[in-house]
């Protein structure tokens, strides 16, 4: 992953990821999921949600509303 990226947000579900995600993208916020779960036990890994380092503020600003 290119430098620009900082990790905001990271969860065992991936419906959390997939919302905040998408609430991002509504305030015009570009975000990207990376899956680093297990493929066969889920418990293992974490979903993780990125911005661009020059959104990291507003971002978790939305997010933890």
């Amino acid at each position: 992953m290119e430098k620009d990226w900082v990790l905001i947000y990271s969860s065992t579900l991936e419906t959390d990821a997939v919302i905040k995600k998408q609430l991002l993208e509504n305030n015009e916020i570009e975000a990207v999921i990376i899956n680093k779960q297990d493929s066969i036990y889920k418990a293992f890994g974490e979903i993780e949600l990125y911005v661009l380092r020059d959104k990291v503020l507003k971002a978790k600003q939305l997010i933890t509303i």
